[in-house]
This record gives C-alpha cells, sequence and structure tokens, in this order.
C-alpha cells in the first residue's frame, strides 16, 4: 500500500472513530439528561431499543480503535479488517434481535428457543473476544468459564452441580434477552445511568489543561521538603486520579512529568515507579469523584452517593497519610536533602488553570448535597467546564481540543462497556446457579465463625480475582461471591462493599499482575516485578485500612455502616489509626530516626494489628508495645552520633 493511500485510510479510521465517541458520549449523556428549569427531559429512552443500541455503538467504537492500531502497526490489516466487518455485522444481529423480542416481551410471554439460546450464545462470544482485545486474557477467561458452568453446570460434580433444567432457556434468559439479568441487564444500566456522565466529565477535565498546571503548582509548593517531587506526586496524583478514576490513566498522564522529578532528586527508579503507581491508585477512593466503582457501590447497597462520599472520606485521607509517611521514612532513610532554592516556574495562568478543576468539584459536591442525582451532578459540572475550559488560552485557540476530548471519553465508556459485558455474564452466572449461596456455606465452614479469618480469605479472593481486571469489573465480580459471606458475620452492606472496593482497587499495585506499577516502571526505568513489590511496600495501608473500618465501623462516620456515630469514640478510632499509620509506614520502610532491626519491625507492626483489633485489652496492648518500643527507638537515635542517623543509598541499593 502507498503513503497516500495510508494517510487516507488513517484519516478515514480517525474520522470514523471522532464520530463514534461522540455519538457515545452525547446519546449516553441525552440519556440521563435531568430537566434544568424549563427545559424538559430527553431521557431516559426506553430499554428494549437503547441498550441495544449502545451495545452495538460500542463494538463499532472499539473495534474501529482496534483496527486502527493494528493499521498503524501493519499487522494482519485485511484478514483483520474482515474478520472484525463480521464481528460488527453479527453485533448488528443479534442487537437488533434483542431488540424485535423486547418489543413482544412487553405485550406477551415469551418462550425461548434453541434459536434465541444461539442468539444469546453468539452475544456472549462477541462481548468476550471484543473485551479479550481491550482488556486482555484474565477478565475474558473468567466471562468464558462462568458461560460454560451456566449452561453445563448440571453435569459439574459435587457441590457445583446445578439443578437440571432447559439449557435454550436458560442461556437466552440469563445472557441475552433480559433487562435485569446478563450482557444488557441491571449492571449495564447502573453504568449507563450513573457512571457514563462522570467518565464524560472526567476526559473533558483532562482534555482542558489542568493536569499539567496542577504537577508545577505541587511541586513548587513542595520543594523546600525532603523528598518535595515525591510529595508533590502524591498530591498531584490524587487529584488527578479522583478526575480519572483510572490508576493506569493517572499514571500515564501525571507520571511522565513526576517521576523523572523524583528520580532527579536521589529516590531510586523503583521507588519513584512505586510511589507514582500507588498515589495514582488511591484516586479512585479519594472523594468526591472517586472510581466508577463507587458510583456502583452506592446503587448496589441503596443508599446515596454522598453516603458513600463521607464513608470513604476517613479511610482516603489515612491512605495518602501513610504515602506522605512512605516518602518521609524513605527521604531520611537514603538522605535526600531539600532544594529550597530549586525554582518552578509558575504561571499566573497555572494558578488560573486550577479553576478548571475545583469548579466542577465543588459544584458536584454542591449539588450532591442539594439532594440531586450523581448523574445530574456530573452532567451539571460537564455544563460548567466546558464554557470555564476557554480560560486556558490553548482551548480558546483551539476549541477542537473539547469535542476531541468528549469523543475519547465516549471511545473510554465504549471499552468500559466491553468489560461490563463480560461481568454481566459472570454475574447472572451466579445468580441463576446460587454460586455465592454455596460458597459462603463453605467459607463460613472453613473460617470456624471468625470474622478475621473470614475476612482474610475474602482479602486474597479479592486480589486473586482482582488481577489483570479493571476496579469495576473486579468489584462487581468480588462482591457477588464474597458479598452475602461477609454478611453473615454480621458487616453491614454498605462497609462489606467498602472492604470489596478497596482490595478490587489495590489489584493494580498487587503483584504479579501489578498493571499500574508495571506502567509506572516503564517509565522509571526500574524493574517492573521490584516496583510492584515498593509499591505494594508503600501503598501497604491499602491492605490494612479495610480490617481497620471492617473491625471499627465508626471509622465510615455514617450509621449505614453499622455504628452509631459519638464524637468520643470516633476519636479514640482516628487516634489508633493514626497511629497506627505511623507504626506501620515505619516498620514496613525499615526506619524511623535511624535504621530499624528485624525486632523493632516485627514489634511495630504486631503492635499496628493490635491498635486496629476490636478489643478494647488488645488496643491497650498495641498501645504499650508500640509505645515502649518507638520511645527506646528515639532514645538510643539521640544518644547515637548524628551521622548515624541517616545515610546515602549504596550503589547497590540504588538500583
Amino acid at each position: 500500500m502507498t503513503g497516500p493511500r495510508d494517510a487516507a485510510t488513517r484519516r478515514v479510521f480517525d474520522a470514523v472513530l471522532l464520530a463514534g465517541g461522540l455519538f457515545i458520549a452525547l446519546i449516553g449523556m441525552a440519556n440521563v439528561l435531568p430537566s434544568y428549569g424549563v427545559l424538559p427531559r430527553i431521557g431516559p429512552f426506553p430499554v428494549e431499543w437503547f441498550r441495544p443500541l449502545f451495545f452495538f455503538a460500542c463494538i463499532v467504537g472499539v473495534v474501529v480503535s482496534h483496527l486502527s492500531s493494528r493499521h498503524r502497526q501493519e499487522r494482519g490489516r485485511t484478514l483483520a479488517t474482515l474478520f472484525y466487518l463480521a464481528l460488527i455485522a453479527a453485533a448488528a444481529w443479534v442487537s437488533y434481535e434483542y431488540y424485535a423480542l423486547g418489543r413482544i416481551m412487553a405485550d406477551s410471554v415469551v418462550f425461548f428457543t434453541n434459536r434465541e439460546a444461539l442468539i444469546a450464545t453468539l452475544a456472549a462470544a462477541i462481548s468476550l473476544w471484543v473485551c479479550y482485545v481491550v482488556w486482555g486474557l484474565p477478565i475474558a477467561v473468567l466471562g468464558l468459564v462462568s458461560f460454560a458452568y451456566l449452561a453445563t453446570g448440571q453435569y459439574w460434580p459435587g457441590f457445583l452441580q446445578t439443578v437440571p433444567t432447559d439449557m435454550a432457556e436458560l442461556v437466552a434468559q440469563n445472557i441475552w434477552f433480559d433487562s435485569d439479568q446478563g450482557i444488557l441487564g441491571s449492571i449495564m444500566g447502573i453504568v449507563l445511568s450513573t457512571v457514563l456522565p462522570f467518565i464524560i466529565l472526567g476526559a473533558i477535565l483532562e482534555g482542558c489543561g489542568a493536569g499539567q498546571s496542577m504537577i508545577r503548582i505541587s511541586f513548587s509548593l513542595m520543594r523546600k521538603f525532603r523528598g518535595g517531587p515525591a510529595y508533590a506526586a502524591i498530591a498531584a496524583s490524587a487529584l488527578f486520579g479522583t478526575v480519572s478514576g483510572s490508576a493506569v490513566a493517572n499514571v500515564v498522564g501525571t507520571g511522565v512529568v513526576t517521576i523523572p522529578m523524583i528520580r532527579k532528586r536521589g529516590f531510586s527508579p523503583n521507588f519513584a515507579g512505586a510511589v507514582e503507581a500507588a498515589a495514582s491508585t488511591g484516586g479512585q477512593i479519594l472523594p468526591p469523584i472517586m472510581g466508577a466503582a463507587a458510583l456502583v457501590m452506592a446503587d448496589y447497597v441503596g443508599v446515596s452517593y454522598l453516603t458513600v462520599i463521607v464513608a470513604v472520606l476517613v479511610p482516603a485521607i489515612a491512605y495518602y497519610a501513610s504515602l506522605c509517611l512512605s516518602v518521609y521514612f524513605e527521604a531520611n532513610r537514603a538522605g535526600v536533602e531539600s532544594h529550597a532554592e530549586e525554582e518552578i516556574a509558575v504561571e499566573r495562568q497555572d494558578w488560573l488553570n486550577l479553576i478548571l478543576v475545583f469548579a466542577p468539584i465543588g459544584m458536584i459536591v454542591w449539588l450532591l448535597v442539594s439532594g440531586l442525582s450523581p448523574a445530574g451532578a456530573s452532567i451539571a459540572a460537564i455544563f460548567l467546564l466546558i464554557p470555564l475550559s476557554f480560560i486556558n488560552p490553548d482551548i480558546r485557540c483551539n476549541p477542537w481540543l473539547l469535542v476531541g476530548a468528549l469523543s475519547r471519553g465516549g471511545i473510554t465508556v465504549a471499552q468500559l462497556v466491553t468489560a461490563i459485558a463480560v461481568v454481566g455474564i459472570v454475574v447472572s452466572t451466579l445468580s441463576a446457579t446460587g454460586i455465592p449461596t454455596k460458597f459462603a456455606v463453605l467459607l463460613s465452614g472453613a473460617s470456624e465463625t471468625s470474622l478475621l479469618a473470614a475476612l482474610l480469605i475474602a482479602a486474597l479472593g479479592c486480589i486473586v480475582l482482582g488481577m489483570g481486571m479493571p476496579t469495576l469489573p473486579a468489584y462487581i465480580a468480588i462482591v457477588a461471591i464474597m458479598g452475602p459471606t461477609l454478611q453473615r458475620f454480621g458487616l453491614e452492606p454498605l462497609t462489606v462493599h467498602m472492604f470489596v472496593f478497596f482490595f478490587g482497587v489495590a489489584s493494580v499495585i498487587t503483584p504479579p499482575v501489578a498493571i499500574a506499577a508495571y506502567a509506572a516502571a516503564a517509565i522509571s526505568g526500574g524493574k517492573p516485578i521490584a516496583t510492584a513489590v515498593e509499591s505494594s511496600r508503600i501503598g501497604a495501608m491499602i491492605f490494612i485500612i479495610p480490617f481497620a473500618f471492617a473491625f471499627n465501623p465508626i471509622l465510615l462516620v455514617v450509621d449505614s455502616a453499622g455504628a452509631d456515630f459519638a464524637v468520643l469514640p470516633f476519636v479514640v478510632a482516628v487516634g489508633r489509626l493514626a497511629l497506627a499509620l505511623y507504626l506501620c509506614s515505619s516498620g514496613f520502610g525499615g526506619f524511623d530516626r535511624s535504621r530499624l532491626g528485624a525486632i523493632d519491625r516485627l514489634a511495630r507492626l504486631v503492635s499496628a494489628g493490635l491498635l486496629l483489633a476490636p478489643d478494647p485489652l488488645w488496643n491497650v496492648a498495641g498501645l504499650v508495645i508500640g509505645a515502649g518500643f518507638v520511645a527506646r527507638h528515639h532514645w538510643l537515635a539521640a544518644s547515637a552520633p548524628a551521622a548515624a542517623e541517616t545515610r546515602p543509598l549504596s550503589k547497590a541499593e540504588s538500583t
């Protein structure tokens, strides 16, 4: 193929991708657009035509994006194009069949036949393949196994065997032709009604150019501290992450600037990448926007999104405080010095650009408090952000940047929909076969009525199931399996869902499939596995904090968590959590005022665990042990030569 033809083909792909992304974003927002004053609502659109149309548009958007990438890499372009054109045609057929049969089902009873089962199987195959293309093997395999189990469960051995039933009816209803179950079921409905406008808002926020301004201001404010660039990375990633809701996108968006600056200050490549990965991961648990999973959580639990925001506030602040403590101890251990004289160019425009971040976030909080739905609040924020974005001279010079951002948001939604389609298969299979109930009985016996044992098993399951999966699908799949089990031990639904949510978020920095850490390692030049291990150490509190609020639900503040709020118990619980943060951060880092020996580190970690236990006697024991070891360490460090307190890293330690 000649050069001009290549260029023409790329332009065609880009134009189709732009138009497809815009269509997905605009029709999705129109579906949830609330009424404003005298302006009537456009949606919500009827389920029988909107969901299959949206599904088809998402398949087209993802396929075109994939074909465009293959074309640029010159990989099997002709055969791939023919295959994916056939796949698009198949998606159009199954989508039309959903619409046609949906109209019939609205007025009469329908008995499914082998034809409907074939259509449902084809819809599942399309979803699984496209999900594999976008998200990789783990989630696709999980969906394939779930589909196979749904269809053949009556032939499986032991407790996995399901009740014999008509396979055609079972597959058709639970996979495709049901507005409550399957690929286009209630989970897809929650994503379209609640999550979609926040993704579009995040895309526009990224496209309006405020990210670089946040980074420059953060570096300028933190330059006087020893770990200045690392603190700046934490602050910038927290703000950027609460907007993007994606750890990997956050790493790529901010890490290209922050990671080299952290390394320049004297930190190792592994540590530089790990700080960025851990900070980016926390963006999904930081209010007020958080990740898409938090929006779904509110619908699942049956509480307002504002309740979720309030509940996660203390754990989120605690997590970022632990990151700052880890950086502080590492800076002291490595002998990193402050560079107060370092000049970071912060212009007036950078401060103005902060309006583009805080004005929409402020509006969302205000509207949520006023009682507006999350979707309505996010769309109002979009309407505010679009005119405000012209504060940035880059937008004034090229307003098409906003159109491109809106289109990219639509493609991001399309990619998420492919994962949610497969999760719909998983959740529908779990519901139809009763596996969560069976698993709950088995786990209850294995844990011998111990809440701690149940939480540990559930946490391990969350980490394993979450490997390689986006946070939202991981959260939905995990909570469907683990949720009933934990509720049997007396935990409230909100606490259970928050516990699973935290571990679903943590999976992106958990080896061996730590995708956020690997993305950071690619920028820092560190070793991927070593960076993942380091990010797990730095962000260790994301694994510990869920146990803290499971045993002490008052940390979640709201009554829905299962504890009546009172000031004194809350202050005591926060104080114990703060001391546990200090003990864990220094214990995992192996440094306080000087290096810690193995016994000191173990004692600090054990003390932190005792402080977070539900028994007051254990809390007192943890306080005594922890305070004793800390006091002894500080006394020894004060009496030792000042030079022994810190020393620069050796060449071997820096690698």
